[in-house]
């Protein structure tokens, strides 16, 4: 089985491009701190790059932003390839099967803009007051 389950920060925007078959493609890398301090105390961090295709790419490319806590579940994907001197390498990617957006809205990013409708649904302005609880008198008598 191969299924990993990572929660981390967007080192950088989501980069989202399109294949020559027209299927849409999400590329983005995630700083994941690790469960332990290394011997100068310090905590050390992984970095993955994260593949996201189809629909889930196109919500992760219009929602997340550099900064932003991610839970991404998926497996991982080996690949092979050759670079510029013609030396075998390869690359790790993880392959998203889920993303789920843990940053809370309105700390996304430096303009408050995140994306996402305001709080209070799609009719709130900004600005609105928030309704105040009213008082419940409650006499002590159980309605049932």
């Amino acid at each position: 089985m191969n299924k990993v389950f990572l929660i981390g920060n967007l080192t950088r925007d989501p980069e989202l491009t399109e294949t020559a078959g027209g299927i849409k493609i999400c590329r983005f890398s995630i700083a994941v701190n690790r469960n332990y301090s290394g011997a100068d105390g310090e905590r050390k961090t992984d970095f993955f790059n994260v593949v996201a295709w189809r629909g889930l790419g196109e919500t992760v490319a219009r929602f997340a932003k550099k900064g932003n806590k991610v839970a991404v579940s998926g497996s991982i994907e080996l690949r092979n390839y050759e670079d510029s001197q013609g030396v075998r390498r390869t690359g790790v990617d993880i392959v998203a099967q889920d993303v789920e957006f843990l940053t809370p809205r309105g700390q996304s990013g430096d303009d408050g803009d995140d994306g996402f409708p305001a709080q209070g649904g799609s009719g709130a302005s900004q600005g609105a007051k928030k309704p105040s609880l009213q008082m419940f008198d409650d006499d002590g008598d159980i309605p049932f």
